[in-house]
């Protein structure tokens, strides 16, 4: 499938409706580039068809249009992306979503995820910071070799960043620290011992960071 196809298959599968447009806003999911609604899981059910294209990826984030970049993220070869290509998308990053599924689909399995998350953690770009600890989540469930101390050195990213109020980041920093948590008994108890640290941070984004991850760190504990 080329790029032309892949644009037309994506037009076909569209339904920007107002209801599906206004569904998707209630979400949070309100992009700058054009908003075709179609589903997730319609895209990976296209994307099997495509199969790995890196250069049809790279074309179809060009397009500007949202679920076509998501499409991109699936269908781009993780041992070709670069540091650049990283650095390009993820400043384009404008909703949770294409956020969420770029780090999930294909930043996650990149040699370079470390190094961008301690860069990314500092950035004053709302969605660039969601970045770093989207991905400290995703490793945390998919990364089944990564050693606990790689998890223990983010703790430090996770606990500055938890005074951030913005919604988009405390979210994504309250992922981070969940999903650490219930990766194995040994970080179940460091994590749960970070929520009680931020919890005495004076700040209302720390305060639900780590309340609602002690809630959910400590019902997994009991369920194993």
């Amino acid at each position: 499938m080329n790029y032309n196809e892949a644009i037309k298959e994506l037009e076909k599968l569209s339904n920007p409706t107002f209801k599906n447009i206004k569904g998707m806003a209630r979400f949070g999911i309100k992009p700058k580039t054009k908003l075709l609604c179609v589903p997730v899981p319609k895209l990976r059910k296209m994307a099997k068809k495509i199969g790995k294209n890196h250069n049809l990826a790279l074309k179809l984030w060009d397009s500007k249009m949202h679920e076509a970049r998501i499409l991109a993220s699936i269908i781009t070869e993780p041992e070709k992306l670069t540091e650049k290509q990283m650095d390009k998308w993820v400043k384009d990053f404008d909703t949770w979503d294409i956020c969420d599924q770029t780090c999930m689909n294909l930043f996650g399995k990149s040699d370079y995820a470390l190094k961008k998350i301690k860069k990314w953690s500092n950035s004053k770009d709302e969605f660039v910071k969601r970045t770093a600890f989207s991905l400290i989540a995703v490793m945390a469930v998919h990364n089944k070799e990564m050693k606990n101390e790689k998890f223990l050195d983010f703790f430090k990213l996770i606990k500055k960043a938890s005074t951030d109020e913005r919604n988009f980041v405390r979210k994504a920093v309250n992922w981070a620290l969940r999903q650490i948590g219930k990766r194995n008994l040994f970080l179940n108890k460091n994590a749960l011992q970070l929520a009680d640290e931020i919890l005495k941070i004076n700040s209302k984004s720390a305060k639900w960071i780590a309340s609602d991850a002690i809630r959910e760190l400590n019902q997994w504990k009991i369920r194993i």
